[in-house]
């Protein structure tokens, strides 16, 4: 038991021990599963915001986190959520507010209350690349909830209404030599939103690009992944409007670009108005964000990402939140 427990007996962080107490599902429970599935892993203080109407009490909350963590003993065969290690290998963690994730287990309620849709998929690729996309999505559709005006429609539905997976083969011109080839698009997620007027609902989507300065802006080598050759790829996606047929949509698509400091935005943006002109392109967002820089903390949904500017190219602005 020692090694189960702190000096001051208590459970650790890290490790679940369970009490033998028994879980069974609960409505608000099967909400923090179903955003896990949608998103992937995400901070405490998002899971409270979504079931913030069915638990009001934040305390009792976050106890039935810790009891979903750490007890095994469901009819599931199970603990419900996971830890991910690697929240742990940040500076002073133990002073840092939790991230989940699922289990096999969870995944089985899910699909006995008919709520795992066979599209919803958490973003792939290293571990702080996902949860900064995870961080991204949940911050914009948590946004949307106490907004009458606005309807957050996740990737899962458009990708399962077009029949289609988010890859999409796009033919570009190779800078340089001028061949044309063809590069598989992966955005890292998809979502909608639906704007609710006296005039009628509208409607505009997002591809979304997170960014931690992992791949290069520019690189002599176009079989490499940078922001000059994505840049390319939507230029042909969404300039030359091949989404509406692969994602049968006919509202306009945006691409949002999430760095994580000033200079990185600044940086993509000077690749984007050399490649492209002073105007650039409209569909191309960005906005910066540091709470995913090299020294990291498990931040809170982030406001900004909805009711905050976004900028393009020349320094002009847009708000996603308004028709």
């Amino acid at each position: 038991m020692a090694e189960e427990t702190d000096a001051l007996g208590r459970r650790r962080r890290t490790t679940p021990v369970s009490t033998s107490k028994r879980i069974t599902p609960q409505p608000a429970d099967l909400v923090w599963f179903q955003k896990l599935l949608e998103h992937g892993p995400l901070p405490s203080s998002y899971l409270l915001a979504f079931t913030k109407e069915l638990r009001r009490s934040e305390k009792r909350a976050t106890e039935r986190l810790t009891d979903l963590f750490n007890e095994a003993e469901t009819k599931h065969g199970g603990r419900y959520l996971e830890r991910p290690p690697q929240q742990f290998r940040t500076i002073d963690s133990r002073y840092n507010q939790l991230v989940y994730d699922l289990t096999p287990a969870a995944r089985q309620a899910l699909g006995e209350a008919d709520m795992l849709s066979e599209r919803a998929a958490a973003p792939s690729g290293p571990w702080l690349h996902r949860f900064m996309v995870s961080c991204v999505m949940a911050s914009i559709e948590i946004g949307t909830l106490d907004r009458p005006d606005l309807i957050f429609i996740p990737q899962h539905r458009i990708l399962a209404r077009a029949g289609a997976e988010l890859r999409c083969p796009v033919p570009i011109i190779e800078p340089g030599s001028g061949r044309n080839v063809q590069k598989d698009l992966l955005p890292d997620a998809l979502f909608g939103l639906e704007y609710v007027t006296d005039a009628g609902s509208r409607f505009r989507f997002f591809v979304v690009e997170c960014d931690r300065a992992t791949e290069p802006a520019w690189t002599a080598n176009f079989n490499r992944k940078s922001w000059l050759r994505s840049l390319l790829q939507y230029r042909a996606y969404i300039g030359r409007k091949l989404y509406r047929q692969h994602l049968r949509l006919t509202a306009p698509l945006l691409a949002l670009n999430v760095v994580t400091d000033e200079a990185r935005l600044e940086r993509l943006l000077a690749v984007t108005e050399a490649e492209l002109g002073a105007d650039g392109d409209p569909y191309l967002l960005f906005q910066s964000i540091d709470e995913f820089g090299p020294v990291w903390r498990p931040p809170g949904p982030i406001a900004s990402l909805l009711n905050g500017p976004w900028r393009r190219a020349r320094g002009t602005e847009f708000r996603i939140d308004q028709p």
